[in-house]
């Protein structure tokens, strides 16, 4: 696996990247886009941390769109092509497509939301927004270091509790209730503590005060300037896509979308290359640093 070049650009290149595709893939039901953007999410999944991923993909997504596209026709009676009926209820040739979309739309954000978790560190969240909101900022710094940390924790908890006996797998129900209560109190007590000592920490180095300065490693050189200028390039594209329609969709009454043209066969490139782009940037600068991929 090539080195993630993409996570080392600037922040706001990044943050601008991720809070574009993820708004995209929530808001365009287009079947070409969804496919884009699943696929593509999935395979930038993959190349950051590949056994992760693939383990992800088997194990929750897959079973999640099959359930989701499975139930949307037994509860969504809408459309006008009737397939069949359940107990007087009739199953729709649009609800049917219409629950595959929705299962596809709802993997490719949470694929693309773990992608930038694994990308968005909480200091390049605290270097956007510190000096802007630098209370929310610094929470929501602490949440995303919190959550790996709670896992941490937690097996530490269990593990110490195993060893004299009050553990979450022996015992009764109500004895495994009481010690999963037990564990999940230490772990709360934990968190408080620890939330309580970096308040101090942060406030005893003048955080939030006016004129204070922080160090960081970020700066926007002319690489950033050029990847930034394609970047908006790709998202204009995309968006004139959305406000001439061809984005667009509709599933009820009837489906309804737009045949494909010239126009339309660009936008969807358009797209493509933007939901690729982190996987070409870190396959260009590879062979440019390195000379191989």
């Amino acid at each position: 696996m090539s080195k993630n070049y993409f996570g080392g650009l600037h922040p706001a290149i990044n943050f601008i990247y991720f809070t574009s595709v993820i708004l995209f893939s929530m808001f365009f039901m287009h079947p070409v886009f969804l496919a884009i953007s699943l696929l593509c999410g999935f395979a930038y999944s993959v190349a950051l941390s590949s056994k992760k991923a693939l383990q992800f993909g088997l194990k929750f997504l897959l079973p999640m769109m099959v359930v989701m596209a499975i139930a949307n026709p037994l509860l969504n009676h809408a459309g006008a092509t009737i397939l069949l009926y359940i107990n007087d209820n009739p199953v729709t040739l649009e609800a049917c497509i219409y629950g595959v979309a929705a299962a596809a739309m709802f993997a490719g954000v949470l694929v693309w939301f773990s992608c930038s978790n694994a990308v968005m560190t909480s200091d390049k969240f605290t270097y956007l927004f510190g000096r802007i909101i630098p209370s929310l900022s610094l929470v929501f710094s602490m949440v995303m270091r919190f959550v790996p940390r709670f896992k941490v924790q937690i097996k530490i908890i269990s593990d110490a509790q195993k060893c004299i006996g009050r553990g979450m797998d022996s015992g009764s129900v109500l004895t495994r209730a009481k010690n999963g209560t037990q564990i999940l109190s230490m772990l709360t007590t934990w968190a408080l503590e620890n939330g309580i000592t970096t308040a101090d920490s942060m406030r005893a180095r003048g955080h939030g005060l006016p004129g204070r300065t922080s160090f960081c490693i970020y700066r926007f050189d002319n690489r950033d300037k050029s990847i930034l200028i394609l970047l908006i390039v790709l998202i204009s594209t995309v968006l004139f896509g959305f406000f001439t329609g061809v984005n667009n969709i509709r599933y009820f009454p009837s489906i309804d979308v737009k045949s494909v043209t010239p126009m339309s066969i660009i936008i969807y490139a358009a797209y493509f290359l933007l939901c690729t782009f982190p996987l070409v940037i870190n396959a260009v600068l590879e062979v440019k640093y390195h000379g191989n991929i």
